[in-house]
């Protein structure tokens, strides 16, 4: 790939606008349906912002491309994690026997499924499924120096550009990015506190089960790498070369893309909305084309869905990753999209409207 500034450009790049035209069309579909207005709630805004995205008036979320990208985290030396580092290659294996959640629910919900390596520490070889783009055997450890270099970090988010890119050429109407890598809630979390000026305190949580002793050490990782990298933090790009994983650049790569394109993207959980985070940062329309899935059981979550001023459609207790909470929202957004093109109006179904207007 190539590795010279230029090839970041496109971050600059307008996002779409939401077409409001086909808003108003699908709100006043709405005012029409067989119910008292606003009765059917979140699921009416939900399928009115889908119709603004979409650019229509009946939305519909039948192709959904959901992208898994690994990668591993130098960071995990400091056993940050409640799980050895090995832990990344080894699911990497399982998505491709089909084993994980995500598998499942792709399956389920007849979904595009792609994985990709970006460069895990134990490198699996050729796995069917899983597509290779490696970029390293993991991050460097950031407490030590910067995460990524220079050509990594363009590359990650080219990564994640392409698979935008790919997206949009399969038709998907809805884009779902799902990340795996052993001591990626400490990552984000650094990331999140240098993004929003915050202590660790207030982002780190137990990530994959550590204690509260465990949470302590890693909030006093964190403090350490933003020690380190305090110089970078009144810049995204930078902090996320200094702070980041390849799969978080690759998200917000991603994101970034999708909102150039005007695709609808459904983001996940804590890592997944810290790379949205990123995304914004680096080009605030992109906010326009991301809805938000649920609240992670991960405490700092909600300090970055405030951050987004995001309303998550689900609390569910979720903190697995992968995609899997918002591909578990994915029936919500069909159902809305059913109910707001399948009921029949007042005039159709011959029943009387209201007379308060």
């Amino acid at each position: 790939m190539a590795t010279d500034t230029v090839t970041l450009c496109w971050l600059d790049a307008t996002s779409q606008r939401p077409d409001a035209a086909a808003g108003a069309a699908a709100r006043h579909r709405q005012n029409q349906l067989t119910k008292p207005a606003g009765s059917l709630g979140e699921l009416e805004t939900l399928a009115v912002r889908l119709a603004t995205l979409q650019g229509r008036e009946q939305p519909q979320i039948e192709r959904v491309n959901m992208t898994v990208f690994a990668a591993d985290h130098g960071v995990a030396r400091h056993a940050v994690s409640a799980f050895p580092q090995a832990v990344t290659g080894e699911m990497l294996r399982n998505f491709s026997r089909g084993g994980a959640a995500i598998n499942v629910l792709a399956g389920e919900l007849a979904a595009e499924l792609e994985v990709i390596d970006l460069g895990v520490v134990n490198d699996p070889g050729a796995l069917p499924g899983v597509q290779s783009a490696r970029l390293g055997a993991g991050t460097a450890d950031w407490t030590q120096e910067p995460a990524l270099t220079p050509a990594q970090c363009q590359n990650a988010l080219n990564i994640g550009r392409a698979s935008a890119d790919r997206a949009v050429q399969r038709g998907a109407q809805l884009y779902i990015g799902g990340e795996m890598g052993i001591g990626n809630t400490t990552t984000a979390a650094a990331l999140a506190c240098a993004v929003l000026n915050r202590p660790a305190a207030d982002l780190a949580g137990p990530g994959t089960g550590v204690s509260p002793s465990g949470v302590r050490h890693k909030c006093a990782i964190i403090e350490a790498g933003l020690q380190r990298h305090r110089t970078l933090l009144d810049d995204p790009l930078q902090v996320l070369r200094g702070l980041g994983g390849f799969e978080i650049a690759a998200l917000a790569g991603a994101y970034g893309r999708c909102a150039a394109l005007g695709l609808p993207v459904l983001i996940d959980g804590f890592i997944s909305s810290v790379a949205a985070l990123i995304a914004c940062r680096l080009q605030p329309a992109v906010s326009d084309w991301l809805l938000f899935s649920h609240r992670s059981a991960e405490p700092g979550h909600g300090v970055i869905l405030d951050a987004l001023d995001a309303r998550p459609l689900l609390d569910l207790g979720l903190r697995l990753g992968e995609g899997s909470g918002a591909a578990v929202a994915v029936p919500l957004l069909r159902l809305a999209c059913a109910l707001h093109n399948g009921m029949a109006t007042f005039a159709e179904a011959g029943v009387s409207d209201s007379e308060q207007g």
